[in-house]
């Protein structure tokens, strides 16, 4: 068996036990088992090359913990900074682009029925869980294929996850279901995981709840949710046909509208993000087209 043959079987392996074990123990959301899969996947991509790829592969999985636990000490440095938590911007910026009008009240009563699940609650919560999953999942499979887009492709999540923490840092925001909690707004619900439940996929409900016990609550400007499905569209977006290039719309857009409905940001929380994107990709797009960039 050579190399390339190995490294197909072993991943296969890998993507088998992944399966396993998001069935048992639920899909991974806590920063620690995610980091630990994408070790897993960037050890697969390494099985059969040289020592120094295994170097290599180890001091690009130290970028990965950095970027991670930068994000969630946010919380704690802002805390010592003494910023207060802003519960008003994002909710009047709402109310601005719709004409006095909370997008997450009118839509939760439009659409959220108490008694019962329907079947967008459960695409939203299957939209709304990509974000643990699928811009981890590109990045381990860019590594293990093309070290140079792989590169690329984290610049631009990196550049993107430390605006998002300096902005987490000196303007900590409530999300729409605290600000409801705390009288800001008409009460709303928080359904994110019932569509799982729906599902009888109860494991990934508890792990969900379990990782919102961890999380930075306050780290909602921007949407990292929004911001992270754009990137993964945007940076592909060259490569795909021309017939399926609205996706570069249709996935963030897809995710805001969850978001939204669910509770979880602000309309104003995912523009921030949209507009953290498409820096990143304008910076290092014309740095890498007119400097040569080192990757």
């Amino acid at each position: 068996m050579n190399t390339r043959h190995l490294r197909v079987a072993v991943f296969l392996a890998y993507f088998a036990g992944f399966v396993w074990s998001a069935f048992a123990f639920g899909l991974p959301t806590d920063r620690i088992a995610v980091l630990l899969w994408v070790l897993g996947g960037f050890a697969c991509g390494a099985v059969g090359r040289p020592r120094w790829v295994w170097f290599q592969m180890l001091r690009d999985f130290a970028l990965f913990v950095a970027m991670w636990f930068a994000y969630d000490y946010s919380r704690g440095v802002a805390d010592q900074l003494g910023f207060p938590v802003n519960h008003t911007l994002p909710r009047d910026v709402d109310r601005f682009l719709f004409f006095g009008i909370d997008p997450n009240v009118w839509i939760q009563d439009k659409f959220c029925e108490a008694s019962s699940v329907r079947w967008y609650d459960v695409v939203g919560s299957l939209i709304y869980f990509t974000h643990f999953c699928v811009p981890m999942g590109i990045a381990v499979a860019l590594w293990a294929r093309n070290r140079d887009r792989w590169v690329q492709y984290v610049r631009r999540l990196a550049t993107v996850l430390f605006l998002g923490v300096a902005t987490f840092v000196v303007f900590p925001a409530a999300p729409p279901w605290m600000v409801a909690k705390e009288g800001g707004m008409d009460p709303i619900a928080r359904p994110t995981v019932r569509g799982w439940t729906h599902l009888g996929l109860d494991t990934v409900s508890r792990v969900i709840e379990r990782g919102r016990e961890i999380v930075n609550p306050v780290a909602a400007v921007p949407s990292l949710h929004v911001a992270f499905s754009l990137i993964v569209v945007l940076f592909f977006a060259k490569q795909m046909p021309k017939w399926l290039r609205p996706i570069v719309v249709v996935f963030p857009a897809s995710m805001m509208l969850t978001l939204v409905y669910f509770g979880e940001h602000f309309v104003f929380d995912g523009i921030i993000g949209v507009a953290y994107v498409l820096i990143a990709f304008c910076f290092w797009s014309h740095r890498e087209r007119t400097k040569g960039f080192s990757v």
